[in-house]
């Protein structure tokens, strides 16, 4: 009776592509309903010409219907090939698993990563994590594959690599130790927010600089500590399968042979090491070189049409930010050739091809899960439910009359809970700016300190939803990496895996931003708390 039982409450887990394929479907029903109901809102944008509000009325697009059902599905192939993660993970596959069949990874890995502290490497991997933000979400394509992997080799559990390089991306989207892209999106918006207060006043692109550079330590500091201490124990280690069964096995050994072996391998290493690291430093050099404007045939890297140099590095045109991971892809196969070819590791071009070619074998899941999730993204963005909810909750705090630290509080919990439902930073500050930056002037709170609230209450919350497009390259490998395949990482498990480290940040930004407003502490040069 009690196997009955048992066998009863057993789970059955569904895969994260078949839950994206029912939301979807649900998503297309839920649109119909809430249209026929006339869910809508309305939300001011700002006439820069005229310093005016004008507003606009934004509907819920019911997509149960013919019409739209044939849209979707001819818009299908569309929606998959202009999927951001999906052409960033690719491109930067292809450079990772170069430098890893060519030995280059696991090497320098072995020699010189192994040797530092977990601690250490958690902060390393989280202060990464936040300074990749500087160039919108090439770090979810980058750090997180290239850890699971050093992870692995140096005998940590990769799904702590995963989890580590996506807690430092995500919950440290909106801080870096830069001036990034995330603060020209906003500028725009805030400035113009302002001058409806205020024509005089004048937001800075580096007013927001110091809180972001201490924030990014802070926050590191504290991950760092979260990590360890909390979910490294409960990940526990990684049980590999052993490849080979356990037998006894006579065999005579040359000990001279193979101590000769030994140093020969070595050598090789070294010497392949030595070759990467001078090839790396020259690639280095020639990006370096690419980003100084003003020299002969300097600064092609740069948009020499944009007005400052941080435009020129990040701005919508910029080449730098859009062939960033083309770029860090470049490197990771030149160094990777540059240490093969040093240490003789692949004879031919088909041998490192073949080796090369290998390390895709497990990819085909994540790309299969990126064409539902891009579908199901694609569908939410076309019913505007995430514009109207951020307009409600917009509303809500403007039919609120709240000042000082109460007023903070619940507009960074209110921008918070925001951006679970539209990821998008200017969309969301588009919405959002006419109404938070006059209310925190009026409450003598200065422009610059509505952006902090701004950018601190993304980083709160966007590890946790499933709507951000990035999330599928987290949920895709920590499955990739999951030895248990009949219980696969779901979108509510993985959530679990990260929820102390979102609850214990939660609280440290709240924390830091009231602490950041009551002592008064410059925000940036010349861009302080209060007006």
């Amino acid at each position: 009776m009690n196997d009955k039982k048992k066998r009863k409450l057993k789970k059955f887990y569904f895969h994260p592509i078949t839950t994206f394929l029912f939301l979807s479907i649900l998503l297309i029903v839920l649109s119909q309903i809430l249209s026929a109901f006339q869910m809508q809102a309305t939300y001011n944008t700002i006439n820069e010409n005229t310093h005016t509000l004008d507003p606009i009325l934004i509907a819920v697009e019911g997509l149960f219907n013919f019409k739209e059902i044939k849209y979707i599905l001819s818009n299908s192939l569309t929606n998959f090939l202009s999927f951001a993660p999906l052409g960033t993970l690719l491109i930067s596959l292809v450079g990772l698993s170069i430098a890893e069949g060519t030995g280059l990874i696991e090497v320098f890995s072995k020699r010189y990563l192994n040797k530092i502290p977990n601690w250490l490497l958690t902060l390393i991997v989280l202060f990464l994590g936040i300074s990749s933000s500087l160039i919108n979400e090439v770090g979810y394509s980058i750090l997180i594959p290239m850890f699971a992997l050093i992870y692995f080799i140096n005998g940590r559990n990769p799904i702590l690599g995963i989890v580590t390089s996506f807690c430092g991306i995500a919950f440290g989207y909106g801080i870096s130790i830069f001036v990034g892209s995330l603060d020209i999106s906003l500028l725009d918006y805030t400035s113009a927010a302002a001058h409806l207060i205020d024509d005089a006043h004048h937001v800075a692109l580096s007013s927001n600089l110091i809180y972001i550079i201490v924030s990014s330590i802070i926050t590191s500091i504290i991950g760092t500590i979260v990590i360890e201490k909390i979910i490294a124990p409960k990940i526990g280690h990684y049980k590999k399968e052993e490849e080979f069964a356990k037998t006894e096995q006579y065999r005579v050994i040359n000990l001279e042979e193979e101590e000769q072996k030994k140093i020969e391998r070595e050598r090789n290493e070294k010497r392949g090491l030595r070759f990467s690291l001078i090839v790396g430093i020259i690639l280095l050099l020639i990006y370096i070189y690419s980003l100084i404007p003003g020299l002969p045939s300097s600064g092609f890297l740069l948009d020499n049409d944009a007005a400052t140099y941080v435009d020129q590095l990040f701005g919508e045109n910029a080449y730098f930010q859009d062939s960033f991971t083309v770029m860090v892809s470049i490197f990771f196969m030149i160094t990777g050739l540059a240490y093969g070819i040093g240490a003789r590791s692949f004879k031919n071009d088909k041998e490192l091809i073949e080796e090369a070619s290998s390390k895709f074998k497990n990819i085909g899941s994540i790309i299969l899960l990126m064409f539902f999730v891009s579908q199901f993204i694609n569908i939410y963005k076309q019913t505007n439910i995430g514009p109207i909810i951020t307009t409600w909750i917009t509303n809500l705090l403007s039919s609120m009359n709240l000042s000082g630290v109460t007023l903070i509080i619940v507009s960074l919990l209110l921008v918070a809970i925001a951006n679970i439902f539209l990821t998008s930073p200017s969309q969301k500050w588009m919405i959002m700016s006419p109404v938070l930056v006059p209310t925190f002037m009026q409450a003598n709170i200065s422009p610059e300190f509505a952006q902090v609230v701004m950018r601190t209450g993304i980083s709160m919350t966007n590890g946790i939803t499933p709507l951000l497009g990035s999330f599928v390259i987290y949920i895709g490998f920590l499955n990739i990496y999951n030895l248990n395949k009949k219980k696969p990482y779901t979108i509510g498990s993985s959530i679990k895996l990260i929820r102390p480290y979102f609850l214990i940040m939660s609280l440290t930004w709240i924390l830091l931003i009231v602490g950041w407003y009551i002592l008064g502490i410059p925000l940036g040069k010349g861009a302080l708390p209060t007006l």
